[in-house]
C-alpha cells in the first residue's frame, strides 16, 4: 500500500478527508508537520506528499523543495492560478511526489492527483 503525507500549513484535515475520498482505501494517509512530512519522503517512507499554505508553493512545499529540491516537487494551486488537469497529469507522469496549493483549489487538485495516480497504477 503505498503512503501519503500531508504537510503544509493549513487545512490538514480537510486535506486528509479529500485524499481519504478520492484514495477509496488505497493508501495509508497521514497527517505530520511539514519537515516531518518531508523527511518521510526522503528517506523513503512515505511515497507522497500533499500541503496547502495561502500561497501554495511558501509554506505547503517549502520543507519539501528544501529536502527533495524542486524537480520532485509541483505547485499545482496559488492564487490566481490553479494547474489544468492535463497539467496534473503531466506533474504526475513527469515524477513529481510532492504537491503543494491553497485551500481553495484543494478538491479540484487532490481529485486529478489522486486520478492520474490511479491512471499510473499507484
Amino acid at each position: 500500500m503505498k503512503k501519503i503525507v500531508i504537510g503544509g500549513q493549513i487545512e490538514k484535515g480537510a486535506i486528509e478527508e479529500l485524499l481519504q475520498k478520492y484514495g477509496k482505501g488505497n493508501y495509508e494517509i497521514t497527517v505530520k508537520t511539514d519537515i516531518d512530512a518531508a523527511m518521510a519522503l526522503k528517506n523513503g517512507t512515505a511515497d507522497y506528499y500533499f500541503g496547502a499554505c495561502n500561497t501554495g508553493g511558501g509554506g505547503a512545499l517549502a520543507m519539501a523543495i528544501a529536502l527533495l529540491g524542486g524537480d520532485k516537487t509541483a505547485t499545482l494551486g496559488m492564487p490566481g492560478k490553479t494547474a489544468s488537469e492535463e497539467e496534473i497529469s503531466q506533474s504526475v507522469a513527469a515524477g513529481k511526489i510532492a504537491f503543494g496549493f491553497t485551500s481553495q483549489d484543494m478538491e479540484f487538485i487532490i481529485s486529478n492527483v489522486m486520478k492520474a495516480l490511479e491512471s499510473k497504477g499507484e
